[in-house]
């Protein structure tokens, strides 16, 4: 059984800044470094606190506070960046590992903290819902990663134990918080940032999705 995280992992988060660059201006780069760094932040905030708001909410409070910090953006501007996050572009080498995984008899799961429709969106638009057997959203227990309760609706919709489930993330602290919770993790290290959370260390280091269906010892 495969999981996979969606946003930084399967879904390029900066590209919805990268489409409106010209309209953003040079703040373009910082906006969307910003934007992400918040969002995750208020996911983390919120789910300490017991205050959750859904996931595109969230995205929504992050980009105006990103704007705030780049000199703003206007109102259409936006509605065209929210919408844009919503089908966001797939890595390129997503579609091909899904493919060759399932064509190896695998099961493959995403498991995300976005909300239902923003997944199903982002799967439509990267036209890979045929290759993914489930999209588990956190929106069912209103918490967010990395919570243990996150990572165990994996087995709650699939009946795998958590030894048998190999999780994709990009994002390190998420690979912490699916290891803590006993899943095998790869880290999806695309951008070639140093390794923290030593004592919640990746079983595999990969630099993209495409060396992934090469790994040995990785549960069907």
């Amino acid at each position: 059984m495969y999981a996979f995280d969606a946003y930084g992992t399967l879904f390029d988060v900066h590209a919805a800044a990268a489409e409106l660059r010209e309209r953003i201006g040079p703040q373009a780069q910082r906006l969307s470094e910003i934007w992400r760094t918040k969002q995750l932040e208020y996911t983390w905030v919120r789910t300490l606190s017991g205050a959750y708001l859904d996931f595109m909410t969230v995205t929504e409070h992050a980009l105006d506070f990103a704007a705030s910090q780049c000199g703003g953006i206007s109102p259409d501007t936006r509605a065209d960046l929210l919408e844009s996050y919503r089908s966001l572009a797939a890595y390129p080498d997503v579609k091909p590992v899904l493919q060759a995984l399932r064509d190896g008899g695998a099961r493959t799961v995403i498991l995300s903290n976005g909300t239902p429709s923003m997944l199903e969106d982002a799967c439509h638009a990267a036209g890979i819902e045929h290759l993914v057997d489930r999209v588990i959203s956190v929106d069912s227990i209103r918490r967010y990663k990395t919570l243990a309760g996150v990572y165990a609706l994996v087995g709650e919709w699939t009946g795998a134990a958590a030894s048998d489930i190999s999780f994709q993330s990009s994002n390190r602290w998420d690979i912490a918080g699916a290891a803590s919770f006993g899943f095998r993790t790869v880290w999806v290290n695309r951008t070639g940032q140093p390794d923290e959370y030593h004592d919640l260390a990746a079983d595999h280091i990969i630099s993209t999705l495409s060396q992934l269906p090469s790994l040995t010892k990785l549960p069907a």
